[in-house]
């Protein structure tokens, strides 16, 4: 089953997740881009002799540079699980709870197209996904 229409063979609701999964892959794509410009301001930075406990930007240098690198990781993190929900989708079972087996509802979806628990299972204690 789907989330709209709670049927497989709908295809409107096959095109509709299909939709926002790539939408939101194309956003998160836009975003890992930039280790691009990570990766070159690493660089630069390797060029010049910086001491960040004595240089009065070397803290807040190292900070960004977490900071950003934080940010790169939880993109492609993301886009990892967007494109698990692309392969649930292919094999219809997009929408379906890893944990119970239940349907998790669109309004979830929707908001979080990459969901792979309903929304009792995200808020109770974790259990291992059931077995396929």
């Amino acid at each position: 089953m789907t989330e709209a229409g709670r049927d497989r063979n709908d295809p409107s609701a096959f095109e509709t997740a299909r939709a926002r999964l790539a939408a939101d892959r194309a956003d998160t794509l836009r975003a890992a881009a930039l280790s691009r410009d990570f990766d070159a301001i690493v660089a630069a930075n390797a060029l010049v002799a910086v001491d960040d406990e004595h240089d009065p930007e070397g803290g807040s240098t190292a900070f960004e540079r977490s900071h950003v690198s934080t940010l790169l990781a939880r993109a492609r993190e993301h886009l990892e699980e967007l494109d698990r929900a692309l392969e649930r989708l292919a094999q219809a079972q997009y929408g379906q709870c890893e944990v119970c087996g239940g349907m998790i509802p669109p309004e979830r979806l929707e908001i979080r197209p990459a969901a792979t628990t309903c929304v009792r299972c995200a808020s109770g204690p974790r259990r291992p996904p059931r077995p396929a």
